[in-house]
């Protein structure tokens, strides 16, 4: 990621990441499913950013965090950065996520077939899996 984020892991909503593995690449070098490795590792890593890292950055804020000797968490690249706010809201919110940001995300060159996938692909990682005790062995 191309910056610095204090990464707080909380126990009690440990989260298989695993069900947002990048899928298989064709034989012509391209995705699939129409996200390339690299916006996948973003997608994943967004689980870990607050909702604060998407807000506008004003003056106050840019003070308190050049006091505190910290950056503004934000991507070098405008598209992958649309990608990441898109995200993140989708980790916290789900599809509850308003229509302007939609637009911004299908405005940075996005379908909407890669917004529900991106939607999808978190809501699958939300759901929690049966616990191994209450899987019935098949006779």
């Amino acid at each position: 990621m191309a910056y610095l984020a204090r990464i707080e892991s909380d126990g009690a909503n440990a989260i298989d990441l695993s069900a947002i593995e990048p899928p298989a690449i064709a034989t012509t070098g391209t995705p699939v499913a129409g996200f390339l490795t690299l916006e996948w590792a973003i997608i994943r890593d967004a689980r870990n950013d607050r909702l604060w890292t998407i807000r506008p950055v004003g003056a106050l804020r840019r003070w308190w965090e050049g006091l505190l000797g910290r950056g503004i968490p934000k991507l070098a690249n405008e598209r992958l950065e649309t990608l990441r706010r898109m995200a993140v809201l989708s980790w916290n919110y789900g599809r509850s996520v308003s229509g302007e940001d939609i637009d911004d995300f299908l405005a940075a060159g996005f379908t909407p077939d890669q917004y529900e996938l991106l939607v999808g692909s978190v809501r699958a990682a939300l759901r929690p899996s049966p616990s191994p005790q209450f899987v019935r062995a098949a006779a």
